[in-house]
């Protein structure tokens, strides 16, 4: 990829909008930028109001141009913004005019891939920037915006710069004298060690909080058939989606939607009713709901009021027990359950309530630190058995002490680019769109 070619991309939303946002990549765009504006000078990170015109001079349309110099830019080249009318056939005619001037369309990613060689972005902002750009709830966006604007590098850059000295000072105590060296070094830089693990692992103990925060909280209900699963769904939602049938076993696969809880995005399914079943479609269901009950963050276990009441008394922080058909249940309330009726409304608020509680004492695990990806987890995996491995040496045996040490500094270079593989740019970068 030759990263001196101009290249343009539409950086703003496809299809009809009222402004649409084109960005251009390169060096030396200082002409091309007084050409479109029909201008004899420009300052840069100056709005300029123009007609723009194509090559053969007919009016292509008004548009707002700003023109950023090197390396004041997004990219570190030059780059130039226009914000035409959002009509696809302004933006087409537009990009026939930059290809007519030698630019060529950028792929994806390729605008923060040039930020990244130009030293304006790592790799972890660039992370966090691929998440902003998927954002659907504030919290997504927080956590993101934490990422993009450096506050993981700045903790990644501290890890790797302890691991480096460390790893120094145990080749050193190899070659210089003790009285060459600080006082206690050995049990100094095994202290040191032991705490980067402890942070880096307790980091990685945040990947879930991480996850679901990104990507949605996955909650689940579970339970027996006929007890009201597909109505409290529809109940939460304040929508009918799931089909409701007094027939046990009318869910055959699971149902699920999206929706905001309390500025957290949460994904909701309604799963198969558990029971022995005979049917082979409706063994499938019941399967799946297993998987769903195995990938859940939060799972709410549904039973219903005309039934006996079985609340254990202890079970798992990310459970929560649903009594539902409060409304025509005679048992003796249950401790520890949440009371509901899917069909009248009462207790939903309650319930929704419980959720939010269980969604924010997990979302508080993931408020402090790194921001943990898939691509991160794998890399922090790698650093913290390394550290572990150097922290296993046999005693004296600081060679292999520095080794270990040098090799999970090499690992969260990569978290941060320092150290590349092209498969490991690829992968990044491969997650951004056009104009990015």
């Amino acid at each position: 990829m030759n990263n001196n070619e101009t290249i343009f991309a539409l950086s703003s939303g496809h299809g009809k909008s009222g402004v649409a946002v084109i960005r251009v990549s390169g060096d030396d765009l200082y002409n091309l930028f007084l050409q479109i504006t029909n201008r004899k000078s420009a300052d840069s990170r100056h709005a300029y109001f123009a007609n723009f015109r194509d090559t053969a001079g007919d009016l292509i349309d008004q548009v707002i141009a700003v023109y950023f110099a090197a390396p004041h830019s997004f990219t570190g080249t030059d780059v130039i913004e226009i914000h035409s009318h959002g009509a696809p056939a302004v933006v087409e005619k537009i990009f026939e005019y930059l290809r007519d001037m030698g630019a060529r369309m950028a792929v994806p990613g390729e605008f923060s891939r040039r930020a990244f060689y130009n030293n304006k972005m790592d790799l972890a902002d660039i992370d966090g920037l691929a998440a902003l750009l998927d954002a659907q709830t504030d919290a997504q966006r927080k956590s993101a915006l934490a990422s993009m604007l450096g506050g993981d590098s700045e903790i990644y850059n501290a890890w790797r710069g302890q691991m480096i000295e460390i790893s120094a000072y145990a080749a050193a105590i190899l070659d210089y004298a003790d009285d060459e060296l600080p006082a206690n070094i050995g049990e100094t830089i095994h202290i040191k060690t032991k705490k980067l693990y402890d942070e880096i692992t307790t980091a990685i103990s945040r990947y879930a909080a991480v996850r679901a925060i990104r990507s949605g909280f996955n909650v689940a209900l579970v339970g027996r058939t006929n007890v009201g699963k597909s109505s409290l769904f529809n109940a939460i939602l304040g929508a009918n989606r799931a089909i409701v049938s007094d027939t046990p076993g009318t869910t055959r696969d699971v149902v699920s939607a999206t929706i905001d809880m309390g500025g957290y995005m949460v994904n909701l399914s309604d799963t198969a009713g558990i029971r022995r079943a005979t049917d082979t479609v409706e063994k499938q269901g019941i399967e799946r709901t297993k998987t769903e009950i195995e990938n859940a963050d939060i799972i709410i276990y549904v039973q219903s009021a005309t039934n006996k009441i079985t609340i254990p008394p202890r079970h798992a922080q990310n459970e929560i027990y649903v009594v539902n058909k409060s409304d025509v249940g005679k048992n003796p309330p249950a401790h520890g359950a949440v009371y509901v009726s899917a069909k009248t409304g009462d207790g939903i608020k309650k319930l929704i309530t419980a959720i939010n509680k269980k969604i924010a004492r997990i979302a508080m695990t993931a408020e402090s630190g790194v921001a943990v990806n898939a691509r991160t987890r794998e890399l922090l995996t790698t650093a913290a058995t390394e550290l572990k491995s150097a922290l296993a040496a046999p005693t004296g045996n600081y060679d292999i002490f520095a080794e270990h040490t040098r090799r999970a500094a090499d690992a969260i270079g990569k978290i941060l680019g320092t150290i590349t593989a092209a498969d490991v740019l690829d992968a990044t970068f491969s997650q951004l769109c056009l104009g990015k």
